[in-house]
């Protein structure tokens, strides 16, 4: 079940429970008190919070729902299933925090070192000189 512990600070942290190949797998990700996903997932609190209550059985005459099924439901409630792309990502960002390498790879990535810059770089090279070969092919077709 998510859980939520509101600090100080105007954040919120919000822990969600997955399934990953058999095992429970705990997402815990800290957002701000004022962003679109902290208000849903306080509504959500509330919802569960305000059922909770509604759903206990009072002695007054109410049946009881038969106790092993009840409980096995409550428990036996199914988790978010996470993808292995999904808990990919999820390790690497944990690895990124924990080894304190994410500055250096935002700084690494921007570059001239980068993946993405020399992909440009070579396009850009590759596009100048298909432009040229068509100049040429141009300029041999004319007389």
């Amino acid at each position: 079940k998510p859980q939520e512990k509101p600090k100080d600070s105007g954040k919120v942290t919000i822990t969600k429970t997955f399934d990953f190949a058999g095992e429970e797998v705990r997402v815990t990700k800290e957002v701000d008190s004022n962003s679109k996903e902290a208000k849903s997932f306080l509504k959500q609190q509330e919802k569960l919070q305000s059922a909770a209550p509604a759903s206990l059985p009072t002695v007054s005459g109410v049946k009881r729902p038969s106790g092993m099924s009840s409980l096995l439901g409550k428990i036996g409630a199914k988790k978010q299933k996470m993808s292995t792309l999904e808990k990919s990502k999820l390790d690497w960002e944990n690895f990124k925090e924990e080894e304190g390498i994410v500055e250096e790879l935002a700084i690494h990535n921007r570059g001239k070192d980068g993946y993405i810059e020399r992909k440009a770089f070579l396009e850009r090279v590759d596009h100048r000189q298909f432009e040229i070969e068509r100049d040429i092919r141009l300029s041999r077709m004319k007389p």
